[in-house]
């Protein structure tokens, strides 16, 4: 992975230093951000995501060029369990350092998503003139994704935390003191931990040009992520565990119990852009 974002971000400089030669552009994307996941349990309802974009395509002839640049991505979406009361149990230590059960029953648990990160793309561009004024354009390549900040908040009507000492056969479920009990209309924030991956990137669009050196673009796009962004190294409870409260629980995220979990963007929609010299 190191290797392939050195390669791209030196590359992209390489490219920028030629970039008096080059056609240089800015734009917005909009359309569908999803956030996919595959843990178990979880389902999520999508929201339109979009992103701010400015970079530079190096003509190699006359159909072909060479681009890059940097894109500012936002991504949303409501995060829910499959079952409303559904139960989640991981393993936990209290105050003593004992191990124990630890089970969380929410009722009606939402989380809402909103996913930042900074986009390097590089890629090929083909161009073809199919009429005056007007060129077909493909562009395809990969970006390095790089989270800023993926924040949660997350809310139920509902907690309920209890315990299971298995050495002992000992259940507790109400001892609000060491963090076990009920708790009514539940909210917190949060935040996942991220690392930086690659995604694919394609673009295919019209030019239409609107004076002797600038032009148009509408394209539609599909961005696709390779592997995941989280970065987690164990399990953890969707509300954590509070040793000395059991109305005060943080909000790790429901993609936080399973740390082998694929988390990756997906985006697809339209971009709307101005090419200029």
């Amino acid at each position: 992975m190191k290797f392939d974002v050195k390669y791209i971000v030196g590359f992209a400089l390489i490219l920028f230093s030629q970039g008096i030669k080059a056609q240089f552009y800015v734009g917005v994307q909009t359309g569908i951000g999803n956030i996919q996941s595959d843990v178990k349990g979880v389902r999520s309802a999508t929201d339109i995501g979009g992103a701010l974009k400015a970079g530079y395509i190096y003509s190699l002839t006359d159909h072909i060029g060479i681009g890059s640049g940097v894109e500012f991505a936002q991504y949303k979406q409501k995060v829910f369990l499959e079952q409303p009361s559904a139960t989640l149990t991981n393993f936990e230590v209290d105050q003593t350092g004992s191990a124990f059960s630890y089970s969380v029953t929410t009722g009606n648990y939402k989380e809402s998503q909103i996913l930042q990160a900074i986009q390097i793309p590089l890629f090929l561009q083909y161009k073809k003139n199919i009429n005056k004024g007007i060129d077909f354009n493909f562009r395809a390549g990969v970006k390095y994704f790089l989270p800023v900040n993926y924040k949660i908040k997350s809310s139920a009507t509902t907690v309920k935390g209890v315990a299971y000492y298995p050495d002992v056969n000992l259940f507790i479920d109400n001892l609000p003191e060491y963090g076990f009990g009920n708790q009514t209309n539940y909210a917190a924030s949060g935040e996942y931990n991220t690392k930086g991956i690659l995604m694919s990137t394609f673009e295919l669009g019209f030019t239409f040009e609107m004076g002797e050196k600038s032009a148009l673009y509408a394209a539609m796009f599909l961005d696709s992520g390779y592997g995941t962004i989280l970065d987690q190294k164990q399990n953890e409870s969707y509300l954590s565990y509070n040793p000395t409260s059991s109305t005060d629980r943080k909000a790790n995220g429901l993609y936080s119990t399973d740390k082998d979990a694929t988390i990756k963007p997906v985006a697809f929609g339209l971009t709307l852009g101005w090419n200029f010299e």
